[in-house]
């Protein structure tokens, strides 16, 4: 029976949600962010960077590898939603594209970035979700430093204050929504979906 013009259009899909999560070394920040990932079919945004690829790692999959005039030049055309440049380190950055289009089709995308990334994606982006994960305190986060095992003292002793300084700067900096503790990473992610949930129903409610 041919079209008469007036089927009911399809409901457009419902704009996804950015979620930032942002913690210090040590905090267990990657294995709640892949728990949250796996619980709302969320993705994970690949970001870019100028370090050199390994040999397990794919172009395009864990990350964009660019020279750094590439990475300039996407600065130049704002190709990034935010990003990094430390002298004689490598940079990093979130490309603007993917995101967007994960979120027009509807999706949880997760941005694992440190405080001074999520204040660049609050700025340009307030409808972001932002999550900051904190350790049960600080005497827990050394401890959990050194149990690693993958550092010398020297190198805990310097992750360690530049955590106390990213702990401080996310209780003031307005890019977080809500803090979390790791006290017990079960107990944790179910208030970190908890949260989320309770996100996506005010957007629904609301009509975002």
């Amino acid at each position: 029976m041919p079209d008469s013009g007036n089927s009911p259009e399809a409901p457009p899909i419902r704009r996804g949600l950015l979620l930032v999560v942002s913690g210090p070394s040590g905090v267990g920040k990657t294995t709640i962010v892949h728990q949250i990932i796996d619980r709302f079919d969320g993705v994970f945004s690949v970001s870019a960077t100028t370090r050199d690829c390994s040999s397990h790692e794919t172009d395009g999959v864990d990350y964009f590898f660019l020279d750094e005039a590439a990475f300039q030049r996407w600065i130049d055309e704002d190709r990034f939603l935010e990003f990094a440049q430390v002298f004689g380190r490598s940079s990093y950055g979130t490309p603007r594209d993917a995101v967007e289009d994960r979120l027009r089709e509807g999706r949880l995308v997760v941005l694992d970035i440190d405080v001074q990334g999520a204040i660049q994606v609050r700025a340009s982006t307030p409808d972001a979700f932002g999550v900051f994960i904190l350790p049960p305190d600080e005497d827990e986060l050394l401890r959990r430093l050194r149990a690693r095992g993958r550092e010398d003292e020297a190198t805990i002793e310097r992750r360690f204050a530049e955590a106390r300084h990213e702990m401080a700067t996310a209780r003031t900096c307005g890019a977080y929504d809500t803090f979390v503790v790791n006290d017990e990473l079960k107990r944790v992610v179910e208030e970190t979906v908890g949260l989320i949930k309770s996100r996506l129903a005010e957007r629904a409610n609301s009509g975002r």
